[in-house]
């Protein structure tokens, strides 16, 4: 979008390019690359915004939950009205962002990543950043950017605690090689469980963002080679090597071709658990997908006939069931059952309210939901 001035714009970038690493060379970089930001909640908020604010020059948004008044505390770039109008956050996301840098190209995709997905969503990127809060998820994106030889920059925080990593294909281990598979890193403490901190976020936010910038302006060399974890309360920092990538391995085994050994088919195929089950931080709620994609303006039609408070925008149906739970659907054929953390009751209810809504039985990509 032109502006009639453009001349009060021109310093936009100047305290940055006086940053000598980064300079006007690092600043065209910038504004040539591109990014994907996995989960736009706590973490990717403010990944986003600090892209965006430094000149990133396109900036996609991915993320498969909408704003409610919880996500307030800590999730920058939402406001109550957001949260009132139950807007995805990936759009609510990028409706700021706009009007803070309209230079930056800003994509918002309201979607659940998934395997079928994961590779077309990170075609053509420089980097993908961390804003998820689940391993199920993570541990695809690791897949995904070694096998496209993309840098992965890891990002978590629960309680006042809170850890980042640089992962590079060709360098360094992937994510399954350091913290183990789903089953392994889905044991520990939760948002769920500790609460989370809005300044341990900022921190591990800015780790990250920080980290990015020096490898999309050139400074490869720069970058943090540590494991780094923090705690906000009491206060400690600790870092540890990150190993290189371990031999066997079908992600990073091969650190000559930076591709890591293959599949017989060559597509990423996460073990099974990771596709069924997804399980983040914050709230009851249960994430069905079912067979196919959802019309919204019927739906809200056919459970308003059930005796449904409903309520509709144009991109997701909520219905209040006299039950005491709600469902909030969305046009890709997700389900989220909030009230519950129950696996089958969410099922149940889905089959119950949804009938002839979907192609059958739901597909078992079940997990206990919330947002980061």
């Amino acid at each position: 979008m032109a502006r009639q001035d453009e001349t009060i714009w021109a310093d936009r970038y100047s305290r940055q390019t006086r940053f000598a690493p980064i300079g006007e060379a690092g600043q065209r970089k910038l504004a040539g690359s591109s990014v994907l930001i996995v989960g736009v909640g706590a973490l990717g908020a403010s990944l986003a915004q600090h892209m965006v604010r430094a000149g990133v020059g396109e900036v996609r948004l991915v993320d498969r939950d909408f704003v409610e008044p919880s996500n307030l505390q800590r999730q920058v770039l939402f406001d109550e009205a957001d949260a009132l109008a139950m807007l995805p956050k990936a759009v609510a996301a990028a409706n700021k962002l706009r009007g803070i840098n309209n230079e930056v190209m800003i994509t918002a995709e309201v979607a659940d990543v998934n395997a079928a997905n994961v590779s077309k969503l990170a075609e053509g990127v420089q980097l993908v950043l961390d804003g998820t809060d689940n391993a199920a998820t993570r541990l695809l994106l690791s897949a995904v950017c070694f096998r496209q030889r993309i840098p992965f920059i890891y990002g978590g925080a629960a309680g006042a605690e809170g850890m980042s990593a640089v992962l590079l294909p060709g360098h360094t281990a992937c994510l399954r090689c350091l913290i183990g598979g789903q089953e392994a890193a889905g044991g520990g403490d939760t948002c769920d469980t500790l609460g989370v901190l809005s300044p341990i976020i900022e921190l591990i936010a800015s780790m990250q963002a920080v980290e990015a910038v020096k490898w999309l302006t050139g400074n490869a060399s720069a970058i943090r080679r540590t494991w780094l974890s923090v705690s906000l309360w009491p206060f400690r920092m600790r870092e540890s090597a990150i190993p290189s990538g371990q031999a066997g391995c079908v992600y990073c085994g091969d650190q000559q071709s930076g591709r890591g050994a293959t599949r017989e088919d060559g597509e990423i195929k996460p073990e099974a658990e990771e596709l069924e089950s997804s399980i983040l931080c914050g709230r009851d709620t249960v994430q069905v997908t079912l067979g196919r994609p959802f019309e919204l303006e019927r739906l809200a039609e056919q459970l308003e006939q059930s005796d449904c408070a409903v309520t509709v925008n144009k991109y997701l149906v909520r219905a209040q069931l006299s039950s005491g739970e709600s469902l909030v659907l969305f046009p890709d054929g997700r389900a989220l059952v909030q009230g519950t953390a129950d696996k089958d009751r969410a099922v149940q209810l889905c089959r119950f309210y949804l009938a002839g809504q979907s192609t059958g039985r739901p597909k078992s990509k079940i997990g206990a939901l919330a947002d980061g």
